[in-house]
């Protein structure tokens, strides 16, 4: 079955826009904006004397805002579809993230897609924003984002979050056309959420291609329910990976980077692989980050309680041919676009270098497999 390619474009300082022209060659089906105020990778070991990155920057938590790094692609591209990956409903109202999705979208004529999630810890705790409900708060968002762009005039609205009374939003969608909406989804309720209301599915975290193909049943099935046509909907697949040759992969696991990577699995997603988490049998793995917790000395703990075969159960490794083919099974469960995310890079400035082009080498691997 054939498959797309994503492409990732960091948010982070110094921003890559130089691979842009890459990026809008025909080549990919579109490009991932991430949206965060901070990082997975924890500050407290972003030191030269952990990682040789901290020399050429000197925190992992520069990012810009997606919105607007959205709007600088769609004056530099004319042809690759832009996503944010994801823009949470907790930090944004939807009343603005439906005018800024169709302003987007007028300024790359058609291409923006309006990536969505109900927002993670690190990007909201820190800063005081109520986290409530977070799945509750994305549900109603979406009504409130789609009755906006939908209504020909005034609306009311009152739900358990957001009020709106005589609100407008006159602009019209760009040849009208709404931007579709891709949604990070992982439970029941945001998986039925986005049958009922998605064009697009970023999934949470998968443990296997058969859970992958489960979730997107559960979609299809919400769709059909709704009306809609499932297959109208278009099932996405991410997940970091470290790509390197299999004479380096031990100097590339042993990396205090690479290792810290285990901070975003899950302690029951570990376990069902045979180990127990450096971090404890409760922890909920990017749910769980928040930089200002993770210390120095509980990082270098963790660290030093992280094997490689524990990363090696947890993240698919090896040469490019060998990623692929990992790949490849979720083409097969249902997947048609794929992003192959390098985590390799991270361990280092020697690592970094030869990123880019073995994900290149691994891509065109997947789509011959899957062509």
């Amino acid at each position: 079955m054939a498959v797309q390619l994503g492409a990732f474009l960091r948010t982070t300082l110094p921003l890559g826009l130089d691979s842009l022209a890459d990026y809008d060659s025909g080549r990919y089906h579109s490009m991932w904006l991430p949206d965060h105020f901070v990082s997975f990778w924890p500050d407290s070991i972003w030191t030269p004397e952990f990682t040789d990155l901290a020399i050429a920057s000197p925190s992992p938590h520069r990012h810009l805002d997606a919105l607007a790094v959205a709007g600088t692609v769609a004056a530099l591209t004319k042809n690759t579809p832009i996503s944010t990956l994801v823009v949470d409903t907790v930090r944004r109202h939807p009343a603005m993230l439906a005018q800024t999705a169709l302003t987007l979208s007028h300024l790359s004529k058609g291409r923006f897609i309006l990536g969505l999630g109900s927002g993670e810890l690190e990007n909201v705790g820190p800063y005081g924003f109520d986290f409530r409900k977070p799945v509750s708060r994305m549900i109603e968002a979406v009504k409130v984002i789609k009755l906006l762009w939908e209504s020909t005039g005034p609306v009311d609205f009152s739900g358990e979050f957001f009020h709106l009374e005589h609100a407008r939003l006159d602009t019209e969608p760009y040849e009208g056309k709404f931007p579709p909406i891709y949604m990070a989804a992982g439970g029941p309720r945001t998986l039925e959420l986005l049958g009922q209301h998605g064009d697009g599915w970023f999934p949470g975290l998968i443990n296997s291609p058969e859970h992958y193909a489960e979730h997107l049943g559960i979609i299809h099935r919400a769709a059909e329910q709704a009306g809609r046509d499932p297959l109208a909907i278009t099932p996405v697949y991410m997940n970091p990976c470290f790509i390197g040759d299999d004479d380096e992969l031990d100097e590339l696991l042993a990396a205090p980077l690479i290792k810290s990577y285990i901070l975003q699995v899950a302690a029951v997603d570990l376990r069902v692989r045979g180990f127990e988490h450096p971090m404890g049998p409760g922890w909920k793995g990017i749910h769980d980050i928040d930089p200002g917790k993770l210390t120095r000395e509980v990082v270098i703990d963790m660290m030093a309680r992280t094997t490689p075969e524990m990363l090696k159960a947890a993240v698919p490794h090896g040469p490019p041919a060998k990623v692929a083919a990992y790949y490849k099974q979720f083409a097969d469960a249902g997947a048609r676009v794929i992003k192959i995310l390098d985590y390799g890079g991270m361990a280092g400035a020697k690592f970094a270098a030869k990123s880019a082009p073995r994900v290149r080498e691994a891509e065109d691997a997947l789509v011959a497999m899957c062509a």
